[in-house]
């Protein structure tokens, strides 16, 4: 390690990171055995390991000596093993979050094993809660070796280190100990966090079966699939991130830099009703019904509870994202230290386009309910009479009548009108004329002269948002401006099977932001949609490839650096990487080129 585990763990780059996750919260853990991030109870709570932006609070199992560093997750899950080769053979630490998750307290499982010779490792424990403001406090052990605490408003408990001793760094109290291990033994260690007083423990080798079993439950059958194993671990990055009621949180962390040195960075531990709707699609073409349900339960709940004035994002339980705030912490190298989203303040259009595309993917699995097929009529309502409005658009960015917005909702409408029955009452002929009213409009003030889509009336340049609505059926695949945007994007903000939004200005693509790896998929679509398989399989080859060795995914990629740049891991990354593995036809065998 690059400093004494006694002080806060150094950062590292983002792809080195792994992600354990319970769908209540998410902790990072670094190639060293670090974990540096968790928020308890919730994904928007305050952090009780805040050493990934620079605060204090983290949890280290790392070998006493030199080492080299690996690891991997067991298939179809989010249980990792963190695994060492020292100079006196090898030693791997299991680490999860007990699964399902408990949704007042957090329970952390690491089994440290000699896989091959002895083992040394050196274990150093320092929570503070509120983003490190609130340090351990009444700090005991039991007769039985049990440590207890509190951080905050935070109950702890540690078992498996009745050896340890505690000290200050920084007038922070740490627990520190070491745990010797002969060949082929393990030991366990259980950390509990909780906001109410803790349960009676369970033994570990109970919560480890049980977090196994709850793993290996709920698979679909991906062996049709493009790179089966990526798409089954995008799968259980899914799951890790999908809360009991279906929502499902954009990222585990906050304040990352989408670029380094840029200063832009968001906090993305909230619910956002496009990506909530891209899942549903994903889970949708994966058969992964129990993910569509709550995709589905979740937006339904939205639009009834706030009809046509649905915001663009909710907390995990519904509740209203709260505006940005600063932390006086020093933030992850190249980022800063906000919380909360600005997002609360935005209307985006297509988010309903989008929850009528989710709905009819629901019911072409026949997984509609009364409800959502009432969520889907209020949503087509607000289409027809909001969609003049200027809107933040897929990018968030100033009010615009984006093209991409309106032909989001043209596609929902369409999908609705399809599955909406027979006896709808001439539902299903309303929202068909609608689609086809604006769709006119958006021909005489979207359409460059070139022939192609351009990002609004008052914007004539290309985006790869706008490839995303061909792709569901606003317009047909063999419409012009359809082939005419698919060839533009890939002219203009194509580079190396890698893709970016849009130009910001004159500077090469990659100086100005990193890929966009939902962008490379959503490419990768458009070429399959168009029958070119062989070219689709490359770019989804090389998208599923920017990542590290955990195969996790942020918003960016830096081609130059092959780094990852956002917060960690994007949600809509991993479940565009899901649709695509499974709707992309395998290209014909080399040397042929037809069918």
């Amino acid at each position: 390690m690059s400093r004494s585990a006694h002080h806060p763990p150094a950062p590292h780059a983002l792809r080195d990171y792994a992600l354990l996750a319970d769908g209540h919260r998410g902790a990072l853990v670094g190639p060293h055995g670090e974990i540096v991030w968790l928020c308890v109870p919730r994904w928007d709570s305050d952090a009780v390991f805040a050493a990934l932006i620079g605060g204090p609070g983290w949890y280290t199992v790392t070998p006493a000596g030199p080492h080299v560093w690996g690891g991997y997750y067991e298939e179809g899950s989010l249980i990792w093993r963190s695994r060492w080769v020292t100079t006196g053979g090898i030693v791997e630490c299991r680490e999860a979050l007990a699964y399902p998750g408990r949704p007042h307290c957090a329970v952390l499982l690491r089994r440290i094993e000699a896989v091959e010779g002895p083992a040394e490792v050196a274990v150093h424990l320092q929570p503070a809660a509120g983003f490190g403001q609130q340090p351990l406090r009444k700090v005991r052990r039991s007769e039985d070796g049990c440590w207890t605490a509190r951080a905050g408003d935070l109950h702890l408990r540690l078992r498996g280190m009745p050896g340890a001793k505690t000290e200050e760094v920084d007038h922070h109290p740490l627990l520190r100990g070491r745990i010797h291990l002969e060949p082929g033994e393990c030991h366990d260690l259980v950390l509990e966090i909780g906001d109410r007083p803790l349960d009676p423990p369970l033994e570990p080798a109970a919560l480890w079966r049980a977090t196994a079993n709850c793993w290996a439950e709920q698979q679909p059958d991906l062996r049709a699939a493009l790179g089966e194993r990526d798409a089954r671990h995008a799968h259980a990055v899914l799951r890790g991130l999908t809360g009991p009621d279906g929502g499902t949180v954009a990222a585990a962390t906050t304040s990352l830099p989408e670029r380094a040195e840029q200063g832009r960075n968001y906090d993305y531990r909230y619910v956002w009703i496009r990506d909530q709707a891209y899942l549903g699609q994903a889970a949708a073409a994966a058969g992964a019904d129990a993910l569509l349900d709550g995709s589905v339960r979740f937006v339904t709940a939205r639009l009834l509870d706030h009809g046509p004035r649905l915001a663009p994002a909710y907390t995990l339980d519904g509740g209203l994202v709260p505006g940005p705030r600063r932390l006086d912490l020093p933030g992850y190298p190249g980022g800063f230290d906000v919380v909360g989203n600005r997002v609360n303040r935005q209307f985006q259009l297509d988010a309903f386009g989008e929850a009528l595309l989710l709905f009819a993917a629901a019911a072409r699995r026949d997984r509609l309910d009364p409800d959502g097929r009432r969520a889907a009529r209020i949503a087509a309502e607000a289409i027809a009479v909001r969609y003049r409005e200027e809107d933040a658009g897929i990018w968030e960015l100033a009010p615009d009548r984006w093209t991409h917005s309106r032909l989001a909702c043209v596609a929902g409408l369409r999908a609705a009108a399809l599955s909406e029955p027979a006896t709808g009452g001439g539902l299903a002929a309303s929202w068909e004329a609608l689609a086809d009213w604006i769709t006119a409009e958006l021909d005489r003030e979207g359409v460059h002269p070139s022939g192609r889509w351009q990002r609004s009336p008052a914007d004539p340049s290309v985006d790869a948002a706008l490839l995303l609505p061909a792709v569901r059926g606003a317009v047909p695949a063999e419409d012009p401006r359809t082939r005419i945007t698919l060839e533009a994007v890939l002219a203009d903000l194509g580079e190396d099977h890698f893709c970016y939004r849009f130009r910001h200005d004159q500077r090469p693509l990659g100086d100005a932001e990193g890929a966009f790896l939902l962008c490379g998929f959503v490419v990768a679509l458009a070429l399959g949609q168009q029958g070119r398989h062989t070219e689709a399989a490359r770019w989804f080859e090389r998208n599923r490839a920017a990542c590290g060795s955990p195969g996790l995914f942020a918003e960016e990629y830096d081609v130059a650096q092959r780094q990852l740049r956002g917060n960690l891991p994007q949600a809509f990354v991993h479940a565009l990487l899901l649709e695509t593995a499974c709707r992309l036809e395998a290209p014909p065998p080399r040397g042929r080129t037809g069918p």
